[in-house]
């Protein structure tokens, strides 16, 4: 029965190596979904609102700066808010890595029983566990990431860059935001209107293609799902442009 245990707390544990692995992976496959939503979001919001001013019978003049107001307020927005919520949590953890090496730093002795019973619960015997926390805590820095990437699910030395991140927005962001616009600078009026909405949803086909990578769903509903986010609100817009019918010159 004991054996039965032990082999049992094995079990359970020894997915916990490989966590670092997907965590890694999560960590550029995030980025990568991050990419893709942003470009998403570009598409989805200015083919609404390129197709909402020309439905009101707007100048293709006004088409075009409309286009690119939406993709440069737009993607500034997306830049700031990626920035700062990025920012916050970066600082939330910094502020945990240094409760934790605190921790680290007054209460070693805790701290080796913790990272003792860490050990333990991997199916490491009692003596051996002790011995390799007492090891590991001689090198703070080590017992500090050890630390981290049990109890806090980080890396010490992989806490992200908001700039980065912020940077990364923008570009997704007006990479799908210019798609729809570019038509408007090569022809006019219905033309204009109809290459616009071809080109969004070939992007759309795309998005929905990239996405199914990550979510391995089916490609079939995925991008259909996908270009009907990205023709409704057109559709919506259009309606709605051509109803008021402002007709801005």
């Amino acid at each position: 029965m004991e054996h039965e245990t032990a082999e049992q707390t094995s079990d359970d544990t020894r997915p916990r190596p490989p966590a670092d692995e997907t965590h890694h992976r999560d960590i550029s496959g995030g980025a990568a979904r991050a990419a893709v939503f942003g470009v998403s979001d570009g598409l989805v919001s200015n083919i609404g609102l390129i197709i909402g001013i020309a439905g009101a019978g707007s100048s293709d003049a006004a088409v075009r700066l409309a286009g690119l107001a939406g993709l440069v307020a737009g993607a500034i927005s997306m830049a700031a808010g990626e920035y700062n919520s990025m920012r916050v949590q970066k600082e939330l953890l910094e502020r945990e890595l240094m409760l934790e090496r605190r921790e680290i730093e007054q209460n070693p002795a805790v701290e080796a029983v913790e990272l003792a019973q860490r050990y333990e619960s991997r199916g490491v015997d009692p003596d051996t566990a002790r011995d390799l926390a007492n090891g590991l805590m001689g090198d703070p820095e080590m017992a500090l990431e050890f630390h981290a990437r049990e109890e806090l699910g980080i890396i010490p030395g992989e806490l992200g860059s908001p700039i980065a991140a912020a940077l990364s927005s923008l570009v997704a962001f007006a990479v799908g935001a210019v798609v729809p616009l570019v038509p408007w600078f090569i022809l006019d009026g219905t033309a204009a209107i109809v290459a616009s909405l071809i080109l969004a949803g070939m992007a759309a086909v795309a998005i929905g293609l990239a996405i199914v990578r990550f979510t391995e769903n089916s490609p079939l509903r995925t991008v259909a799902r996908q270009l009907a986010f990205t023709a409704v609100p057109a559709a919506v817009t259009y309606g709605i442009g051509s109803a008021i019918g402002v007709g801005i010159s």
